[in-house]
């Protein structure tokens, strides 16, 4: 009987230990293409983890909506069938208010604007937003200024009136386009195009690198370059499982992290510069600038939304964003 109970006891430590040694999974879910900024920060993300931590952390990644789309990524995550994700900002309205100041009109005049805040104390204060329902921000994934695009030239705000414009689903957005009376559309992103394309909307706001890949600009003969927004991400994970990790991995795993994303917005810029010059090269499609007094047209018009979420949002954090425009 002793020696029986000595070998179950040793299969019994031979098992712990095995369960042990598993690596830790970490499936990465994002909607976009491997060749995009954020398809190569992914791919980073797996090969610097991996490298630092063999044999004890696993990082799959799942591009092209293959797991989930951004609209149910993050119930999924709860669940724990997804370990990170990196959706727009706009995603995230039923977590948090707070990172609605990101879909604020005309806050930010570049994206070095924008790093300087996201880089602040208030920014990074931002990223524990979500901790109460469950999430956590690891951190910003760029993807650049926002252009609008229609098939008639647009240097006023008149010039948008009763235009249907598709956003994404963004009660901002919503009351951005509604500021200058146009009609905005919530649409997923992907039916853009033949949206466009049939003419059942007027226009669209996107950036550079997304106005270029999915060939928006093939389907509007005007876009101007009015910088009035941003479309960032949010690599995100779940609480459960972040706190989950011992101190040690959790560590290599956000230093590998920010510097695949440090990766990731490099390629952005670089994108957004060569997608922009390519789609003045195609000459399928005519780029303006806004002069100085049309551009504070647009803000006059559209600074009332700062206004409108002021509260949800908080009247610090968007004079903390402004400040740095600085």
């Amino acid at each position: 009987m002793r020696f029986k109970s000595l070998i179950m006891a040793a299969i019994g430590t031979c098992l712990s230990l095995s369960a042990m040694a598993a690596p830790v999974t970490i499936k990465f879910s994002h909607v976009v293409a491997e060749n995009t900024p954020k398809g190569q920060m992914a791919i980073k993300f797996k090969e610097l983890v991996e490298s630092r931590l063999p044999g004890k952390v696993e990082v799959k990644v799942f591009p092209n909506s293959q797991l989930f789309g951004d609209d149910n990524v993050l119930e999924a995550m709860l669940l724990g069938d997804v370990q990170m994700a990196a959706p727009s900002l706009s995603k995230f309205d039923n977590y948090t208010k707070k990172l609605q100041i990101f879909d604020l009109p005309f806050l930010f005049k570049d994206m070095g604007s924008v790093e300087r805040f996201q880089n602040s104390a208030s920014g990074q204060k931002l990223l524990g937003s979500l901790e109460k329902k469950g999430l956590v921000g690891l951190g910003y994934l760029h993807n650049g200024l926002k252009q609008l695009s229609a098939n008639s030239p647009i240097a006023s705000p008149s010039d948008i009136a009763g235009k249907k414009f598709r956003i994404q689903t963004s009660d901002v957005l919503a009351a951005q386009f509604e500021a200058v009376k146009a009609v905005p559309v919530k649409k997923p992103f992907s039916e853009v195009f033949t949206l466009l394309q049939t003419k059942a909307i007027d226009g669209q706001e996107n950036t550079w690198s997304n106005i270029y890949s999915k060939k928006f600009f093939e389907v509007q003969d005007y876009i101007t370059e009015s910088n009035h927004g941003l479309l960032d991400y949010l690599v995100v994970t779940s609480k459960e499982f972040w706190m989950g990790l011992d101190d040690d991995t959790r560590k290599v795993i956000k230093s590998s992290l920010d510097e695949a994303i440090a990766h990731g917005n490099k390629i952005a810029a670089q994108k957004a510069d060569s997608d922009k010059q390519a789609i003045i090269a195609s000459g399928r499609t005519k780029v303006s600038q806004l002069s100085d007094a049309e551009r504070q047209a647009w803000v006059k018009a559209m600074k009332p939304v700062w206004k409108k979420f002021e509260s949800e949002i908080g009247a610090d954090m968007i004079e903390a964003a402004e400040a740095s425009n600085q």
